[in-house]
């Protein structure tokens, strides 16, 4: 089976590292045009030079006037934005009794309002062309909690709730929306785990090992593709077994 995204055009937010810089290689290596969105714009630039047909974009995704301009940028150098991946995301970890209020509402606006506004941006112009793919980067944590990310966790379900009613509300216009759950990636923050951590980590994966972000990256691609054209609205948990 072959990816195929040659004449479309593909947003990624939060691709500067990790799972996004993955997946703006990925959907690169299958033909598409792809904007890499970050927060500072040489490094976006630094990964659009090593990518076909892309460009790098800074953006703060949680501003309303700077998406709506980031949308307007990237349409105007690709002429559309077929697919756009919100993978955008950060972390402010406390127990729920000692979260700030200034804590809960950076991480909300960071990974959830930032989704939706992307989303209200963009989904304009799909549906306008009768085609488009949205993919938004949820977490195994959004599916089961976790101690320490009240916020985290509730941006990450609040994901989920977006993508049913977004699949909902869009699919006329043959637009789909999904969601990915990964579970837990190797990324720069679990590489400093600690060794026994790591190793009591793995004893609860059936597969007996992390992730790794190609198996996020692979899965986005294939839910942009005509081989993903009758599934909207789900959630593809990939986590090695660990939520079963």
């Amino acid at each position: 089976m072959k990816i195929d995204l040659t004449g479309k055009s593909a947003l990624v937010t939060g691709s500067t590292r990790g799972i996004g810089r993955a997946i703006a290689g990925t959907l690169a290596a299958c033909g598409a045009k792809v904007a890499v969105v970050g927060r500072d714009k040489a490094k976006a630039d630094a990964v659009s030079a090593e990518l076909k047909d892309s460009r790098g974009f800074a953006c703060d995704v949680a501003v309303p006037a700077d998406v709506l301009k980031l949308v307007e940028d990237v349409e105007k150098e690709f002429g559309a934005i077929d697919i756009l991946v919100n993978n955008a995301g950060i972390t402010k970890d406390n127990l729920m009794l000692r979260l700030k209020d200034e804590d809960w509402d950076t991480v909300l606006d960071s990974n959830l309002r930032s989704a939706f506004l992307a989303i209200r941006a963009a989904s304009r112009g799909m549906m306008k062309r009768r085609w488009g793919r949205i993919v938004n980067i949820s977490s195994v944590v959004g599916l089961m909690g976790n101690k320490g990310q009240t916020n985290y966790a509730a941006s990450k379900a609040g994901l989920i709730g977006l993508t049913k009613s977004v699949a909902k509300e869009l699919a006329s216009r043959n637009i789909l929306c999904n969601a990915i759950a990964p579970g837990f990636i190797e990324t720069d923050m679990t590489a400093a785990m600690a060794e026994e951590a790591r190793t009591a980590l793995m004893a609860q994966i059936p597969l007996a090992r992390l992730g790794t972000p190609a198996d996020i990256a692979w899965t986005t691609a294939f839910l942009c593709s005509e081989y993903a054209s009758y599934i909207t609205g789900q959630v593809l948990v990939v986590d090695g077994g660990l939520v079963m």
